[in-house]
């Protein structure tokens, strides 16, 4: 199994950004690409480019600001997929990080791009 992480600095208090983050089922408000994400229990299905995924919701603590998901259904083939992702207070600011841990090796990097790419996102979102 491969392990991978990215991390981005936002210009907002923790709480703040928790508040985006926090939110399992509103993942379509700042992700670029998702067309729609609906919770249904512990689940969010998305959508996207043609493609439906189901999250599966493992954790969440409101107060060390950490949300975990695995995906349950993919048309990817994932063997295993889990991922947290953390609001750290930094200065006056907030650190976030996105880890993944993911089976097949070989879909670690397309994984840790991509949530780089959604942290950009978020930065922006919670910037703007």
């Amino acid at each position: 199994m491969a392990s991978g992480t990215t991390e981005t600095t936002i210009e907002r208090d923790p709480d703040t950004v928790w508040k985006v983050i926090g939110d399992f089922g509103g993942l379509a408000s700042w992700l670029p690409g998702i067309e729609s994400c609906e919770t249904k229990g512990d689940d969010r299905v998305l959508s996207m480019m043609g493609m439906t995924i189901v999250e599966t919701l493992r954790a969440r603590d409101d107060a060390k600001r950490a949300i975990s998901y695995a995906i349950s259904e993919s048309p990817l083939s994932l063997e295993h997929h889990d991922a947290t992702i953390t609001v750290y207070p930094a200065g006056g600011g907030s650190r976030v990080t996105w880890e993944v841990n993911i089976e097949p090796d070989t879909l670690l990097d397309m994984f840790v791009q991509t949530y780089a790419q959604g942290l950009a996102a978020l930065k922006a979102n919670v910037e703007g």
